[in-house]
């Protein structure tokens, strides 16, 4: 010992040490602070060392060469200096970097966390801070493949790890622990159910698309990665055409979006998909509410046609088709092609009961053949349909032939309303329920979920610190047995 100060700083470090020592050890040490200290002093903190914990060895070590002990080796001696004096980019061969701690001083003193080598991660997983570890991920050396999680014991930074790395294994409750919104709003949307608070991400138009509104395309767009872009844009490329890849139509999600897009010129293939079945279907029920005759029958044509079609959709399409032959005063065939669904249905059997009861009636003595609710454009039975005749009249007041046609349709009705009978009326559809179009989530346009963003500091001072400990820490082999013999240098230095 050198000085005065230099036994009173001896003196506070052993009395810290004797209390975590046991046994011969303590006895060694209690001995020292009683008597002159004998050859079993630095053996005895050697072993308590070997036993505490990183931030104890540390800080015992830096006291050490703060006191100007001479009890490191030359070379511990030497790294123990440049350490204290913030000095970290040390060479240090892997054998003497047990827990990595140098490589990672190094790797942040030459600014290069990128190039930490990764055969040193297992050394430093297990210890490392947060923020250190975060640091590693940005620079891509820590990945899913090292399973940084499996490391801690805390739940918190567990989770957090995971929903960094491997955000698709993240658990609700996890995620709501990490109060992390984006994946709850993200999972909440594919759940469909209740639609979400808005609050100006992705989610909130990608429902304003669920619900087919086309106007926010553009706007999706720009929040969209690009291969969803690309999709997106084949979505609606093929509204040019009614047509689509496979992966599109088994989307039903998408289907709204289409639907407001798609205006088909012509009769559509029904067999062609789902989508394509259904929006025949719709077509030729517009159609007739239209009063477009012609189209509607040609519509129809490829619907009766399909003869593999769902049974409700193959029901329906029976039905139109009877109703246009009504239209043409077809009874006979219209009575036919209602026979083969009406066992099943019964407004189909009520519509064969208006068909052959019209049938008994003369010709010229029948009474108009269409329903009159379709002739202003509404389904059969509709509360609404004053409020729309008033509004065709008013869009109409100079088409003679169309104010004939609404005031007849009119008046067919009151007269129905009137004596509680709607049995003269051709009822369709028979399923309003069929014509709904999907009520889903577009899923194949929801992007991936995004690894959620760092929250720690990053090259933080206070994780650069705790290195440094464990560095300090990793010395603790060249801590002597024996001090080593002070020379005229070493006397200067610690007077």
């Amino acid at each position: 010992m050198f000085g005065a100060q230099a036994v009173l700083q001896a003196h506070a470090l052993l009395q810290q040490l004797a209390s975590l020592a046991r046994d011969a050890t303590h006895d060694a040490l209690a001995d020292a602070l009683r008597d002159e200290p004998d050859d079993r002093l630095l053996p005895a903190v050697r072993t308590v060392l070997e036993r505490a914990n990183p931030a104890i060895a540390a800080a015992t070590l830096t006291a050490i060469h703060a006191g100007g002990f001479l009890w490191m080796s030359e070379f511990g001696e030497q790294r123990l200096t440049a350490l204290t004096a913030g000095d970290d980019a040390l060479v240090v061969s892997g054998s003497e970097d047990p827990s990595g701690a140098f490589a990672l001083l190094t790797a942040f003193a030459t600014d290069g966390t990128a190039t930490f080598p990764p055969r040193m991660l297992p050394r430093v997983l297990p210890w490392i801070p947060l923020s250190v570890l975060d640091d590693l991920i940005d620079a891509e050396v820590v990945g899913p493949e090292h399973q940084p999680w499996q490391y801690r014991t805390d739940e918190a930074r567990h989770a957090y790890l995971k929903a960094r790395l491997v955000p698709d294994q993240v658990t609700a409750e996890q995620a709501a622990a990490l109060e992390w919104t984006t994946w709850q709003r993200r999972n909440a949307f594919l759940a469909g159910g209740e639609p979400l608070p808005s609050v100006g991400d992705v989610y909130d138009l990608l429902e304003l698309v669920a619900d087919g509104d086309a106007s926010v395309v553009k706007e999706l767009e720009r929040e969209l990665p690009r291969d969803l872009v690309l999709r997106l844009r084949r979505i609606l490329g093929g509204v040019n055409v009614g047509n689509w890849d496979r992966d599109i139509w088994e989307d039903r999600g998408l289907w709204r979006l289409i639907f407001s897009l798609w205006e088909p010129k012509a009769a559509v293939n029904p067999s062609r998909s789902p989508m394509h079945a259904l929006m025949a279907l719709r077509q030729a029920y517009a159609l007739l509410c239209l009063n477009d005759l012609a189209r509607a029958s040609s519509q129809i044509d490829k619907l009766v046609s399909f003869e593999t079609a769902d049974p409700a959709y193959r029901a329906e399409a029976l039905n139109f088709h009877a109703y246009t032959l009504l239209l043409r005063d077809e009874l006979n065939a219209a009575a036919i092609v209602l026979k083969g669904i009406s066992r099943s249905n019964e407004l189909a059997e009520s519509n064969l009961r208006m068909v052959e009861q019209r049938r008994a009636v003369p010709r010229n003595d029948r009474l108009a053949a269409s329903n009159p609710y379709l002739d202003l454009g509404l389904p059969h039975g509709a509360p609404s349909w004053e409020t729309r005749y008033r509004d065709l009249r008013r869009e109409h007041m100079h088409d003679v032939d169309m104010s004939a046609r609404l005031n007849s349709a009119m008046k067919r009705i009151r007269d129905a309303e009137r004596d509680e009978d709607w049995s003269g009326f051709f009822v369709l559809p028979l399923d309003p329920d069929v014509f709904e179009l999907p009520d889903e989530v577009p899923v194949t346009l929801v992007p991936p979920l995004a690894p959620l963003t760092r929250r720690t500091t990053p090259h933080s001072p206070e994780s650069l610190a705790l290195v440094r400990q464990r560095a300090v820490a990793d010395l603790l082999p060249h801590l002597l047995n024996a001090p080593r013999r002070p020379d005229r240098n070493s006397r200067m230095h610690t007077q």
